[in-house]
């Protein structure tokens, strides 16, 4: 594997960057409208939680390269403080956990494998842990049956949508040029 600075040029961490404060900005205005989701209808939580996957989806497959997925998480996280700064803790552990799954789903295949599948390997592991950690934080067992079931639902569903978004975001930056993808020398 390449070393640290050959991996994260300036170059990519300018994709990085970008990348990071478009998805933060979706991210924060996320966290805007959580206090209101979570009032009128709180089964629908994990739709607003899911968005947080776009930042590593897009990076990953813009870029192709490990680390990024972490990169873009983190400074996403850092755009999206900026829209609700008591959530920043917030916004940074959701970005480090769900970069680090995609970091690790990608090191996984060694970094070689950038098929659909593995980034929706991811987008399903997150809504796992989305879907248990928000039920048992949130109190969800004290919602209808219904709302349960459809919290559960969409939490798993929801990353796995955001995923799909942030590969067509991706693969539509590649396939127009304005991101090309970088090529490292072992």
């Amino acid at each position: 594997m390449p070393s640290l600075t050959r991996l994260l040029t300036t170059r990519v961490l300018l994709i990085c960057a970008a990348v990071g404060v478009a998805t933060g900005i979706v991210g924060g205005v996320a966290g805007l409208l959580t206090p209101l989701v979570l009032l009128a209808a709180p089964f629908a939580y994990g739709l607003l939680l899911g968005v947080h996957v776009l930042p590593g989806i897009i990076a990953q497959e813009v870029l192709r390269l490990p680390l990024v997925a972490i990169v873009t998480h983190v400074l996403a996280a850092l755009v999206s403080s900026a829209f609700n700064p008591a959530w920043a803790g917030r916004f940074i552990g959701t970005a480090l956990l769900f970069g680090a799954i995609q970091e690790g789903v990608a090191a996984l295949t060694r970094y070689r494998a950038w098929g659909v599948w593995r980034f929706f390997v991811s987008g399903a592991v997150i809504g796992l842990v989305i879907a248990v950690a928000v039920f048992f934080a949130a109190d969800l067992a004290a919602l209808a049956t219904w709302a349960q079931i459809a919290y559960l639902v969409l939490s798993v569903l929801s990353p796995v949508l955001w995923t799909a978004l942030g590969i067509a975001i991706g693969a539509g930056l590649r396939r127009a040029g304005v991101v090309r993808p970088v090529a490292t020398r072992g």
